[in-house]
C-alpha cells in the first residue's frame, strides 16, 4: 500500500517539513476529522444500500428470487469490510533487518516510551501513544488513531524514509514525527479508512487488536 514519506522529525523544528511536499492538503483539525468520518460514512452508505433495496425488492415481488437477494445481502456486507481489511493493512509488518541492527533499534525505541508502551510493543510489536487529537497505534508504516469515545477509528498510511531501516527504527521515526506535530503527521498521512472501532478490529490480527484495545483503555483514561 503506497503511503507518504517521513524523513524523520526534529523535536525543536514545531513543523514537519514533509508538509510542503502536500502544501494542498488543509491541516487536519477536529472539524476535519469529524467532516472526513462522515465522509466515509456516507460513502460507505452509498456503496451498500443499493444491494440492500434491490434484496428487499427481489424478495418483495419475487421471493423465488431470495438465493439472488442474499447474493446481494452478503455484497452490501462486504463492502465496508473490505474497506476495514485496506485500513488494517496500514500494521503490516515489514521486512525485518539483521539482528544486531533490529537490537540497538529496540533499544532506542525504547528509551521514547514508557512502561506500558514497551510492554505492548513486546506483545503487539506496535506502540500505543496518546495524543491531542486521540490515541494513536504506531506501526512500522502507518498507525491508527482512535477518536475520543472510542467509537471510530482513522488508519494512516505513511512511511518513515529508508526502506532498510530496522522495524523498530521505523516506529520510532514515525513516533518522533508525531511528537514533533501531530496534525502535521495527520495531514501528511494517507487516510485509508475511517469507520468504527468493531468493524476494524474484525480485520486485525491477534497482536494487534490487544494493541487496538490498549489505545481504548488508555483513551478512557483521564
Amino acid at each position: 500500500m503506497p503511503g507518504a514519506g517521513l524523513a524523520g522529525a526534529s523535536l525543536d523544528a514545531g513543523a514537519l517539513p514533509e508538509r510542503a511536499a502536500v502544501h494542498w492538503r488543509p491541516e487536519v483539525d477536529e472539524r476535519s476529522l469529524r467532516r472526513s468520518g462522515r465522509w466515509w460514512t456516507l460513502t460507505t452508505i452509498g456503496h451498500t444500500v443499493p444491494f440492500l433495496a434491490a434484496a428487499i425488492l427481489l424478495i418483495a415481488l419475487k421471493p423465488v428470487l431470495t438465493p439472488i437477494a442474499i447474493v446481494l445481502l452478503i455484497h452490501a456486507w462486504a463492502i465496508p469490510d473490505l474497506y476495514a481489511a485496506r485500513g488494517a493493512g496500514v500494521l503490516r509488518p515489514r521486512g525485518r533487518a539483521d539482528i544486531e541492527p533490529e537490537r540497538r533499534a529496540l533499544l532506542l525505541l525504547g528509551d521514547l516510551v514508557g512502561e506500558p508502551a514497551r510492554a505492548c510493543h513486546a506483545r503487539t510489536g506496535l506502540v500505543p501513544e496518546r495524543g491531542e487529537l486521540g490515541t494513536w497505534v504506531v506501526g512500522e508504516a502507518g498507525a491508527l488513531l482512535i477518536r475520543p469515545g472510542a467509537s471510530r477509528v482513522n488508519c494512516y498510511c505513511v512511511n518513515a524514509t529508508g526502506s532498510d531501516l530496522p522495524a523498530a527504527d521505523r516506529i520510532a521515526h514515525l513516533l518522533l514525527a508525531l511528537r514533533c506535530d501531530e496534525r502535521g503527521f495527520a495531514t501528511v498521512a494517507n487516510l485509508s479508512f475511517s469507520g468504527a472501532c468493531w468493524r476494524l478490529r474484525r480485520r486485525l490480527r491477534p497482536p494487534h487488536r490487544d494493541a487496538l484495545d490498549v489505545a481504548r483503555r488508555t483513551l478512557a483514561q483521564p
